[in-house]
Formats: C-alpha cells, structure tokens, sequence
C-alpha cells in the first residue's frame, strides 16, 4: 500500500453523539464562517491521518475536517 492511499471507514459507525459534534462543528471557506453544519460526510484515511469531508450545509462548498488524537 502506497502513503497516498485513501482508506475509506464508515462514518456512521461513531456514536451518535461524536457525529451529531463532527457535522455541527464545522469551517467553511466559501462562507467564512463557523458551524453552518456539514452534509453528505465521508470519513477516510490518508497518511494515517483520518478525515471527515462534507459539503457545507448553506453553500455546498466542499469541507474538511482533520480528526486530531485530542478530539477522540
């Protein structure tokens, strides 16, 4: 397996609690502003870093959110 391999994971096997934060607590940078929610999440591994990406709520702009260890 190469560095730049994009594992996909099931989003929706985190709580429901850690999803409802993830989908909330969001940036987007078309509308420069915070926690207009996220729709459509994707969660994946890339790097060993692991990633939920949407697209924001009110404008459709794609968004990603890095998960850091502190978040879990």
């Amino acid at each position: 397996m190469s560095d730049n391999e994009r594992i996909d994971r099931d989003f929706n096997l985190r709580d429901d609690e850690e999803k409802k934060a993830f989908l909330e607590q969001t940036w987007c940078d078309q509308c420069q502003e915070v926690n207009l929610g996220m729709v459509e999440p994707e969660e994946y591994e890339l790097n060993d870093i692991i990633f939920i990406e949407g697209k924001c709520a009110k404008c459709g702009h794609i968004i990603l959110t890095e998960i850091t260890d502190d978040e879990f």
